[in-house]
């Protein structure tokens, strides 16, 4: 049974948009993490307009005669300006298809599909949202670094690092306290100045901290270490994007706690302690 309304071009009511966009989390890259909705809608898509951090995996699962759209966005590299996706799904379904918009990991962290939707409700274009598991959950389970733990971190905070006009301008003094854990996205290029600035706002320089390069794929690869020490050690390594920053009393669990490597019994796989 497909999992789209069984409405099309011309069915709809007078003013109404005959199609529907399905805001779809893809997960942060394992197949397996998708939910069931999310692989139904995938199997039965007119089109799927899709990011960058869409795997292999995922892409597999695509419907056969459903119509691709890459949109991905990498750093400085951008297939399509964000502009010009919001357009493309108000067109889309305006022709009356059901349109899958496949985000990595959840749509609503990190993944501007608030600025998506607020398009598609201009326009009268009805939506649906599907959750994904999002990068920090997905990660840290992989990783076996627990997000918040009685003994070491009460609280959890997501933000963002990326750059913008060469400057990061974050809530230093909020992300430097004690117990918690601080979850960055996006943060490779930025991870000198998020220690420097972390350091200088009262963060111990030997607080452990990580470092995790396209988690909870068979290429996982994790450094471990001081958070003064990581910008030398991901730089060594040559970790590339995508990369999750992990920095917390939790991330000293790594070693005790670790349990996908093993399970995944690829070579590529790799464990970097410092």
């Amino acid at each position: 049974m497909s999992p789209f309304p069984p409405v099309r071009a011309g069915q709809g009511q007078a003013g109404q948009c005959p199609g529907k966009v399905f805001l779809v989390g893809a997960g942060p890259g394992d197949p397996d993490l998708l939910t069931v909705r999310a692989a139904r809608l995938l199997g039965s898509a007119d089109v799927i307009v899709y990011d960058h951090l869409v795997g292999t995996g995922i892409v597999a699962l695509f419907a056969k005669d459903a119509e691709r759209i890459y949109a991905g966005k990498q750093n400085r590299r951008h297939t399509m300006a964000q502009g010009d996706i919001n357009d493309l799904l108000v067109r889309l379904a305006k022709q009356g298809r059901n349109v899958v918009r496949l985000k990595g990991g959840d749509p609503f962290i990190f993944g501007r599909g608030g600025e998506e939707l607020e398009t598609l409700a201009a326009h009268g274009v009805p939506f649906e949202v599907v959750p994904g598991v999002t990068a920090a959950s997905g990660v840290s389970c992989y990783t076996g670094i627990p997000l918040t733990h009685r003994d070491y971190a009460q609280s959890c905070i997501f933000t963002t690092g990326h750059l913008k006009d060469g400057t990061l301008d974050l809530d230093w003094d909020m992300l430097a306290r004690p117990r918690q854990t601080v979850v960055i996205y996006m943060g490779l290029n930025a991870l000198p100045e998020i220690a420097r600035q972390l350091i200088a706002h009262g963060q111990s320089r030997d607080i452990p901290a990580a470092v995790v390069e396209k988690g909870t794929t068979a290429q996982q690869r994790v450094v471990t270490g001081t958070l003064t020490a990581m910008p030398d050690l991901v730089a060594a390594l040559g970790l590339q994007s995508p990369c999750l920053i992990i920095i917390g009393e939790v991330t000293a669990l790594h070693r005790k706690l670790q349990w996908f490597n093993t399970v995944a019994g690829n070579v590529e796989t790799a464990e970097v302690f410092c």
